[in-house]
């Protein structure tokens, strides 16, 4: 799959339409062979969205649901793995855009699963994404009832693994981070599954009405994010962290894994802090010369 370099721009232009009219989003939501991260940690999304399955022997735990049409790929994906969707016990979002929440009213109904979201996103999830700060109701989905809600620290625990949710708002004001531990050859790892660091294209920083915390949340979010310890770089798009290249060298069995990549990690998170601080840096001047434009 051709890789997607202009991730912010491309999504709201995409997604202006129906999810799966556009190429841009089709092409995210192709099937791919599901496969073994590594230790119980395994990857049953689409070309460039997101689902991981946490296999325990308590039932299983599902990150992120894709579009409403990703759910076909994640059965399926599941069940390549050996694995049941019928035994997914507990269902995880890392934020409530479309192509991450999309699926999930699908895929509760499927499993019946507990479905856990952050307090900030749980209503926008309620409301099948309508409202949003900054996408409006364009990008609207399925609306699916959160059974628990959590706050920074969260944790979430099945059959001996423990999620927990770091808040990091800015691309959604309840937009989570998901670290766990995983064991593989018997050592022990460090998982984080990164929301979006991501601004999207038209997204106002500074004195935007809708959301006037919204500056002060993206630098809490990179205080959160370069705290982490980070072995495995994860996130909600597998361009994020190179995941195509990791998998197909994965599969022709590099070692060491090529997904416990630290030094990926924390270049995508001061790239992506450079970024917000470029525009905020941006904004406050055009401010002070009285020619920001309107939020």
């Amino acid at each position: 799959m051709k890789k997607i370099s202009v991730f912010a721009a491309l999504w709201l232009v995409a997604f202006s339409v129906s999810a799966q009219k556009d190429p841009t989003s089709r092409a995210w939501n192709q099937p791919v062979e599901p496969y073994r991260i590594l230790g119980n940690l395994y990857y049953v999304g689409a070309a460039d969205i997101s689902s991981y399955l946490i296999t325990t022997p308590d039932g299983h735990i599902l990150l992120d649901g894709g579009f409403e049409e990703t759910v076909p790929i994640i059965r399926e994906g599941v069940r390549k793995l050996g694995f049941k969707l019928e035994d997914v016990k507990i269902l995880l979002n890392s934020h409530s855009h479309s192509d991450h929440a999309g699926g999930l009213a699908e895929l509760k109904k499927l499993t019946g699963a507990t479905l856990y979201a952050s307090e900030p996103d749980a209503p926008l999830l309620a409301r099948g994404g309508k409202g949003d700060f900054f996408l409006g109701d364009k990008l609207s989905y399925p609306p699916v009832k959160a059974d628990r809600t959590f706050k920074d620290g969260g944790r979430v625990t099945l059959g001996g693994v423990t999620m927990t949710a770091r808040l990091t708002p800015g691309h959604t004001p309840g937009n989570t981070s998901w670290t766990m531990k995983v064991t593989d050859g018997g050592k022990s790892y460090d998982v984080v599954f990164v929301g979006s660091a991501t601004i999207l294209s038209g997204v106002v920083l500074t004195g935007n009405p809708k959301y006037p915390k919204l500056a002060e949340d993206w630098a809490t979010s990179f205080r959160v994010l370069k705290s982490l310890p980070c072995d495995v770089f994860l996130a909600s798009h597998p361009n994020f962290y190179a995941g195509v290249d990791k998998a197909a060298r994965l599969a022709k069995g590099e070692t060491p894994n090529p997904f416990i990549d630290p030094k990926g990690y924390r270049a995508y998170v001061e790239k992506a802090e450079k970024r917000y601080l470029d525009q905020l840096r941006k904004e406050k001047e055009a401010a002070a010369k009285g020619s920001l434009p309107p939020a």
